[in-house]
């Protein structure tokens, strides 16, 4: 991870990576949203479901190569690899955060 990704984004991509769901929830607010594949997760447990299913048909990892810093949110675009046509592909990852918690996560 870049050494100037902030708190709580290095820990949700260090456990991404070793798919550990419980590490990964734990970095986000109670009303999260998660956009990803034009789909929208509300709350918790709808991103766990996600994550659960993203994990599992995709057995992914993801190497982060830029991090951009913007007014009310952080830009996160990294490589990722798994089990999945074209892989690998370069993804953007755009995160608001809420008292130091991820409240708004949008993968395009």
């Amino acid at each position: 991870m870049p050494a100037h990704l902030a708190e709580p984004l290095a820990t949700y991509f260090r456990a991404s990576n070793a798919h550990d769901i419980e590490a990964m929830i734990s970095q986000f607010t109670p009303g999260a949203m998660v956009e990803d594949e034009g789909e929208i997760y509300l709350g918790l447990d709808a991103v766990r479901g996600w994550m659960v299913e993203t994990i599992r048909k995709y057995d992914f990892s993801i190497e982060i190569t830029e991090v951009l810093e913007e007014p009310g949110r952080t830009i996160a675009n990294g490589r990722i690899s798994g089990t999945f046509p074209g892989s690998p592909v370069t993804v953007r990852h755009e995160f608001t955060l809420d008292s130091g918690k991820i409240a708004r996560l949008v993968i395009r």
